[in-house]
């Protein structure tokens, strides 16, 4: 899962960072709210963490944009501010959970995995196309009843492709959502785990799943 934290204290940020990328979470940062809202925008995020008083685009302008866009990634908001009104203007503005400063890091872990967690479940725990099924809470996958030996990179990469069947996602996008953005990337690493990815769905080649669209990307054609 790639969490996207948005928040102008340096030492909070980084800090609150390294936590959850130690709990497992890849974890790209903004300092400001147009960087914030512009890395939201371009790359794929599961979850946004997103700060209110933030510099240049306040927080609850950057949520309200995110979600007059139409998107429904789930957002924890924090805020310093306890009183009533503030909490209310966040869930409002399009915000799923808030959480007022200080906090201890468990309550912000905690929040962030019952939301990423609803998130799974509103789209179907688990996902059928065939003898394909993949249980997106579990993080597995089985083929005609058998369970899938994949590796992490390989299931996030299955993953992506089936939930985005219905259009071709590009090599650029794949690489977004499998690297941290500001990473060094070569294009042939993507093209090897297709290539594995390929072998372990389909190893008699009779049902080529990953359809290639020179030039373009690839697309999830197993019906």
């Amino acid at each position: 899962m790639r969490l996207l934290l948005i928040e102008d204290d340096a030492a909070l940020r980084e800090g609150l960072a390294r936590q959850l990328q130690a709990d497992g979470w890849r974890v790209d940062q903004a300092g400001d709210g147009e960087d914030g809202l512009f890395q939201a925008r371009e790359y794929p995020v599961d979850l946004l963490i997103v700060d209110l008083g933030l510099p240049r685009l306040g927080g609850l302008q950057l949520v309200q944009k995110l979600r007059a866009d139409g998107r429904r990634t789930p957002i924890l908001v924090l805020t310093a501010r306890g009183n009533w009104q503030d909490k209310v203007q966040g869930l409002e503005a399009g915000a799923d959970d808030y959480l007022v400063k200080p906090f201890e890091y468990p309550e912000l872990a905690a929040r962030v995995r019952a939301l990423l967690r609803r998130s799974m479940q509103a789209a179907s725990n688990v996902l059928t196309l065939g003898p394909l099924a993949i249980d997106v809470a579990a993080q597995t996958a089985r083929l005609e009843g058998q369970p899938l030996d994949l590796t992490a990179f390989e299931y996030r990469l299955l993953e992506y492709l089936v939930q985005h069947r219905e259009r071709v996602v590009t090599k650029l996008e794949l690489s977004d959502y499998l690297y941290p953005h500001d990473q060094d990337r070569e294009s042939n690493v993507l093209e090897v785990l297709i290539g594995r990815l390929r072998r372990k769905l389909d190893p008699a080649g009779d049902r080529q799943p990953i359809e290639t669209l020179r030039g373009r990307g690839y697309r999830f054609k197993w019906a």
